[in-house]
């Protein structure tokens, strides 16, 4: 049996052997050299091949794949903000208290994008939001790429006009061939340790999205620049001062291969805790654990919920200095390169634990199972969201704290009573 079904190339970010490894461990396959592999971790490019309509092809009952068919309403940035903003529109049209504004406009719980335009379409409303603070910092990026290919920083409307150009293209208003790019506000108060800015990438497998059921793993990371954060406009060019992604920062001067600039998600809590006490850490912890629920509530319409699929997505969080977590975007397929020893236990053990929630026990896959497996096998995952249960609880109608007042895993509800309580949130 197939657990990846196609014959496919293997995706150019993933360690080969730590996938064969898994598979091995599982009695699923005998490693010889130049074999047919019969399991393969889809790229999403086969993805659009698998589902096409013009393939004509069907996946059997015990063939499963890692990515949703139209994954991408989550994982390009461009959708992502699109879906995020007809979410809180169709939650304000419903009188939803998450969708309250403050005397400005602002939503008080649903404020967790930077703002954003796309371009070339939302060029005139760009310029009308840059004129009203015309001393902002601008960060673009190209919609469809990943690891920080085509990122850049502006601060004048000329900067803007002379990329135009340079893509020759004639006009903003008129949609052209070139590549689509997305502008966002640059949160320019980082929240800094020792100077440098980092951001967070956390896991989040999907495993159904109606009803929606997602787990957070528990083993995420901190990626740090390797020069100290300056918002001087002198820097805006430097990247290695404004851009966490390890293939930017590894090829700096000082860049550490020994740790990678990395930090895991428990030291920075050890961090916060220390520096800032722990009611504001597990305030903070909540609210991206929050953001990311809404996330995906925010697309699980449009999601097209295949039963041969799940996904493991790679939350990419900025927090600034005054504690407010920011969704940055969302990654269909997170690198899983190892630069570190530590790196290559937690992608191991993320695979690993990845594969037991999708597969349980490592049986023949069966797409029609109810996609709720045991306790004992998630491993390094804890429930995030479980919609069905916080609907048959009545937790999803009836609670209406903040965000970060929930009945969590983690949360005191939970600690107190001795039993686990699944995370459930408006």
């Amino acid at each position: 049996f197939r657990i990846m079904a196609g014959k496919v190339k293997w995706v150019t970010d993933i360690e080969k052997s730590v996938l064969i490894n898994n598979f091995e461990k599982r009695g699923w396959i005998q490693v010889a050299e130049n074999e047919d592999w019969n399991f393969y971790w889809m790229s999403v490019q086969t993805i659009r091949n698998v589902f096409s309509v013009e393939t004509g092809y069907r996946l059997s009952d015990d063939q499963i794949v890692n990515h949703f068919p139209n994954h991408y309403e989550l994982t390009r940035k461009d959708l992502m903000v699109k879906n995020i903003k007809r979410y809180r529109k169709e939650l304000e049209k419903e009188g939803s208290p998450l969708a309250e504004k403050d005397e400005n406009g602002k939503y008080i719980y649903l404020d967790f994008v930077p703002v954003t335009f796309m371009l070339p379409a939302d060029y005139n409303l760009f310029v009308e939001e840059f004129r009203k603070n015309p001393s902002s910092t601008w960060i673009m990026k190209p919609c469809g790429k990943a690891q920080g290919k085509g990122i850049f920083l502006i601060n004048k409307l000329s900067q803007i006009k002379k990329w135009s150009r340079d893509s020759k293209t004639s006009s903003f208003v008129s949609q052209s061939s070139k590549e689509a790019y997305v502008i966002s506000l640059y949160i320019n108060n980082p929240l800094l340790i020792g100077g440098k800015k980092f951001d967070l990438r956390l896991y989040v497998l999907v495993s159904t999205y109606r009803p929606l059921r997602c787990y957070m793993y528990k083993l995420g990371f901190c990626r740090f620049c390797t020069v100290k954060y300056t918002p001087s406009t002198s820097e805006l060019d430097n990247m290695f001062v404004h851009l966490t992604n390890v293939a930017i920062q590894k090829h700096g001067d000082d860049y550490n291969h020994i740790h990678g600039g990395k930090w895991t998600v428990s030291n920075l809590r050890l961090y916060l805790e220390s520096t800032r006490g722990k009611e504001v850490t597990n305030k903070l912890f909540d609210e991206i654990h929050w953001i990311i629920v809404q996330s995906l509530k925010a697309v699980a319409p449009v999601i097209n919920n295949d039963k041969h699929c799940f996904e493991c997505y790679g939350y990419d969080i900025i927090i600034d200095d005054k504690l407010k977590p920011w969704l940055i975007e969302v990654n269909a397929s997170p690198s899983l390169t190892s630069s570190t020893a530590n790196d290559r236990i937690l992608k191991y053990n993320l695979i690993n634990d990845t594969l037991n929630i999708a597969v349980p026990n490592g049986e023949i896959p069966d797409c029609k199972w109810n996609k709720s497996p045991p306790k004992e096998v998630l491993g390094n995952y804890e429930v995030l969201y479980d919609e069905e249960m916080a609907q048959s609880d009545g937790t999803d109608r009836d609670l209406r704290g903040r965000p970060g007042q929930s009945t969590g895993v983690k949360g005191s509800r939970a600690r107190d009573s001795g039993k686990p309580v699944l995370t459930t949130w408006k």
